[in-house]
């Protein structure tokens, strides 16, 4: 799938991943490949994505995300 993290002022990743961990306000929420059309809250917390066999994190203040059509878009506060 495609993932895009953006926050107001540039991009922090833009590229393919296999999965993507987000905390959801509600708990710890995970979107593979294929994932149904969704998005939710963000609170904050840390994100987990994987690259490849690689796995990255990035910690947010909290943001949005939007799953359609194997594209996932995160906005995020730094």
């Amino acid at each position: 799938m495609t993932l895009e993290i953006l926050t107001p002022e540039k991009s922090l990743y833009h590229g393919e991943s296999s999965s993507v961990t987000l905390p959801g306000v509600d708990g710890s929420f995970q979107l593979l490949n294929r994932h149904a059309p969704l998005i939710s809250a963000l609170a904050k917390g840390v994100i987990k994505y994987k690259v490849g066999s690689e796995t990255r994190t990035l910690t947010i203040g909290g943001g949005f995300v939007e799953c359609l059509k194997n594209n996932v878009i995160v906005l995020v506060e730094g």
